[in-house]
């Protein structure tokens, strides 16, 4: 059957995307990491809960694989958080920049980073105040030195 030339082509619902892994499957294994980060686990600890190898979890961390609907309730109750929290501060088209270098916050960076997670973690853990307050002044002279 041929096709008047006149007709309307229908576009498709949603446009091709280029290969590789999905956003939101890189979001979320990002927040997978970082949960597990905050809590002080491995890998290997949440691969074994789960009944995984370490690699499988490198894997949907990177958003290489993606995690099933019944694997991340598994893995939400043993980082003890909702499945939202997967899904939070996710940005499907960003809302300012393109999402070059350049446009990203360097506090968020760090505090992604595991360094962050474990400086974060360390310095929560001191309750004594005026501590708090030097390990600040200390981490300050470091960083106006490191930028001379």
């Amino acid at each position: 059957m041929d096709i008047p030339q006149n007709a309307v082509k229908a576009e498709p619902a949603v446009q091709a995307r280029p290969s590789g892994p999905h956003p939101i499957d890189v979001h979320v294994g990002a927040r997978v990491k970082l949960r597990r980060m905050i809590l002080g686990m491995s890998q290997e600890a949440l691969g074994s809960a789960l009944g995984l190898t370490f690699q499988q979890i490198q894997k949907y961390e990177k958003g290489v694989n993606r995690i099933g609907a019944s694997r991340m309730f598994e893995i939400a109750k043993l980082l003890r958080v909702p499945v939202q929290f997967f899904y939070d501060d996710y940005e499907d088209e960003p809302l300012v920049g393109g999402g070059f270098a350049e446009d990203s916050d360097p506090v968020m960076d760090m505090v992604r980073s595991p360094e962050g997670v474990q400086l974060c973690r360390h310095f929560a853990a001191i309750k004594d105040q005026d501590v708090k307050k030097r390990v600040l002044e200390l981490v300050r002279s470091i960083a106006d030195t490191a930028n001379i």
